[in-house]
């Protein structure tokens, strides 16, 4: 690995207004995303907004995976950023998109922690 981490930004659009306003549907749909990656869920935590609208972030061994709703747009900001090579974001993605019925997605994948130290990079190096 070159980087500590790889972070994905992800934009949903045209999204089911109603799946993307439920509080207890959007965790699922996030842990599962989670499940589905092969992420380590830590601690969920998901909080629903007054008149609409939820936010969530699941913490991940790894990092987090994370989502804001807009349902009066259908429009969805997720972000996912995990550490190491074992996890696969592109099918939390594609499960994200199957779930909240996104019409479209646009992706942003950046390294994150490129550091030139002379020595492979590992995301939770052992300590002496």
């Amino acid at each position: 690995m070159n980087a500590l981490g790889n972070h994905v930004i992800a934009e949903f659009y045209d999204c089911d207004e109603f799946i993307i306003n439920d509080q207890e549907t959007i965790q699922e749909v996030m842990m599962g995303a989670v499940e589905i990656s092969g992420a380590t869920i830590i601690k969920p935590v998901f909080h629903k907004f007054n008149p609409h609208g939820v936010s969530g972030v699941v913490v991940v061994a790894e990092s987090h995976f994370s989502i804001h709703t807009w349902p009066e747009y259908k429009y969805c900001a997720i972000d996912i950023f995990t550490c190491g090579d074992l996890i696969d974001n592109h099918k939390a993605l594609h499960f994200l998109k199957q779930e909240l019925k996104a019409k479209n997605i646009s992706v942003v994948e950046m390294k994150r922690g490129l550091l030139d130290l002379g020595v492979e990079l590992r995301h939770k190096p052992i300590y002496a």
